[in-house]
């Protein structure tokens, strides 16, 4: 009787343990469930264009996709890393004008959340002013800027004629088309880094900078000591966003200076030459070497960007 009275606790406790973990495997097995028509798209609609770009890319298709084509391995992506007059070239635009573009939208996107953090008389007006040119298409934007800027016509030389400027050339020039085209994307996207910097502001705690403001510091002593320190995840965050975004730029290059950034190629950046490579000339092979390059450099930056000091050392 008494091994019977001591066996029944113990099958009983072992029959608890047993619910919560079939309850468990229950659980996971419906989320995996839930989740497989979403992994099927993904897999349908992200995997499968890059592994086909990726084959192709081994190949060397010309013409046309469909076109009878042979295997040449990585010859096309030597091809590529050995073209010093179009994909180098290219390259380096394409990290000017993300690095450029990042760092003035980064700095000024910053300084307008920080104008804006307290309320004042009419900050309704200005958050509505400053999201207008999200709201237009970059196509749109590069139409609106080549009629501002034309040398002959537009509105730009004829305001810097009455300070006594001489007349620039504006977009038709080799040396002044990627800094102005560098600019027109800072009047672009710098109000969505002021809109996520802005975010962020709102969700810090003001106990620390109050604190810091009893102790005696300064209005640039709390910015950067007390702000800047606890802004560094949302900042991180705006900035990968944004570089990610930059580095595919494509629709105002191209409104504004048509197949190949110019007749120099003075804007022509990896997005361009692709375009080129593929539409132009019809080589789909090489075009597709640059592009699988173009996402690993891409994977790169992010990877780049989203490590934190000391979190190797931890």
């Amino acid at each position: 009787m008494m091994s019977a009275t001591r066996t029944a606790p113990a099958i009983s406790r072992a029959a608890d343990r047993g619910r919560p973990r079939s309850s468990e495997q229950a659980n996971r097995r419906l989320k995996w469930t839930m989740l497989a028509p979403a992994l099927a798209f993904v897999g349908l609609m992200i995997v499968f264009p890059l592994a086909f770009t990726l084959n192709l890319s081994l190949t060397d298709a010309f013409g046309a996709v469909n076109a009878g084509k042979g295997y040449v391995g990585p010859r096309n992506f030597g091809d590529a890393l050995t073209d010093s007059r179009r994909f180098w070239p290219a390259v380096e635009r394409t990290a000017l004008f993300t690095v450029g573009a990042v760092l003035i939208e980064t700095v000024l996107g910053l300084a307008l959340a920080m104008l804006m953090r307290k309320p004042f008389r009419g900050i309704r007006w200005v958050r509505t002013v400053l999201i207008i040119p999200l709201l237009t298409t970059p196509v749109a934007v590069g139409i609106l800027w080549l009629l501002i800027l034309d040398p002959t016509n537009g509105i730009a030389n004829h305001l810097l004629a009455s300070v006594g400027i001489p007349p620039q050339e504006f977009l038709g020039s080799v040396t002044q088309s990627l800094p102005i085209l560098m600019l027109i994307d800072v009047w672009q996207w710098t109000p969505m880094m002021t809109l996520l910097l802005l975010a962020g502001l709102s969700t810090l705690p003001e106990e620390p900078e109050e604190a810091a403001h009893v102790d005696g510091a300064g209005l640039w002593q709390r910015f950067r000591y007390v702000v800047l320190p606890m802004l560094v995840p949302t900042l991180a965050t705006a900035v990968v966003l944004r570089s990610i975004d930059a580095l595919k730029t494509f629709d105002i290059l191209y409104a504004t200076k048509g197949p190949g950034g110019g007749s120099s190629f003075e804007v022509e950046t990896l997005n361009i030459y692709a375009y080129g490579l593929t539409f132009d000339y019809q080589e789909y092979g090489l075009a597709s070497a640059v592009l699988v390059l173009f996402t690993l450099a891409i994977i790169g930056v992010v990877a780049l960007l989203r490590r934190r000091p000391g979190r190797g050392s931890a």
